[in-house]
């Protein structure tokens, strides 16, 4: 399985002058890491904990090729053996510094997409996290613990954002309406990264959301999505290689 690698991503983190600009929009991930921010989740009262962290790298860097993918700056091919891999499309780097980081990484020649995943996940937890402490959508503060220890808390900021990306999200789960490439993204991404059931009940863990999840996560995201069918084929690649490390490398 090509999982790690061949040479060292040394992006992820690094912030530059655009910062203003950068925050204007949010990027897949960011809305991902929003998403599994369960509120009232902590071991004191009012706090928060990320859902999935011991593969969230995998899943975040799975959200960072779904943008580029939806944003048409890659595209997938096949390389020796019949992987898949993904390669940069010249010409059409993303402004975002985190998309440029692993455009950058990609433009040097194309990559299996498990070699992006290993490689690009590591360092993407921190900045994200700090771009939705930036915005207000969630909150960070030390505490004391046992009166001895200081611990980082994390507490939902109240922008109310995270409230309209799970109803968006269960819409399309739940109640079956035909949704926008990114929320069919970051549905099948929650499915392949198993953290789904976490959101019951806000969203029912049922046969009937089971299903649709499986379907976005295949790229069936209906007829509106017609127009972004290559995104809709490299993001379901993406997720499915998710799946695999999600479910299958931390068993080894």
């Amino acid at each position: 399985m090509d999982q790690q690698p061949d040479e060292p991503f040394a992006g992820g983190g690094t912030e530059t002058p655009g910062e203003a600009e950068r925050l204007a929009v949010p990027t897949l991930a960011e809305d991902l890491l929003l998403l599994l921010f369960q509120p009232d989740s902590g071991l004191q009262a009012g706090t928060g904990t990320i859902a999935g962290e011991n593969t969230l790298f995998y899943t975040l860097a799975g959200a960072v090729l779904a943008d580029l993918a939806l944003g048409d700056h890659v595209r997938t091919d096949t390389g020796s053996g019949g992987t898949t891999r993904v390669q940069a499309i010249e010409g059409r780097p993303p402004s975002d510094d985190i998309l440029r980081s692993a455009w950058d990484y990609l433009s040097e020649k194309p990559r299996g997409v498990q070699t992006m995943l290993a490689a690009i996940g590591p360092t993407l937890r921190s900045p994200l996290l700090d771009r939705l402490v930036e915005r207000g959508d969630i909150r960070r503060e030390s505490r004391k613990a046992l009166g001895l220890f200081t611990t980082t808390v994390l507490q939902d900021g109240g922008s109310g954002r995270r409230s309209r990306l799970l109803e968006d999200v269960r819409d399309v789960l739940v109640e079956g309406a035909e949704p926008q490439p990114r929320v069919a993204a970051l549905a099948a991404l929650l499915s392949g990264s198993g953290t789904l059931p976490q959101f019951h009940p806000e969203i029912p863990w049922t046969t009937p959301v089971i299903n649709r999840a499986k379907e976005l996560e295949h790229g069936n995201w209906g007829a509106g999505a017609a127009a972004e069918a290559v995104a809709r084929t490299v993001t379901a690649t993406i997720v499915n290689n998710v799946v695999i490390a999600a479910t299958v490398l931390p068993q080894n």
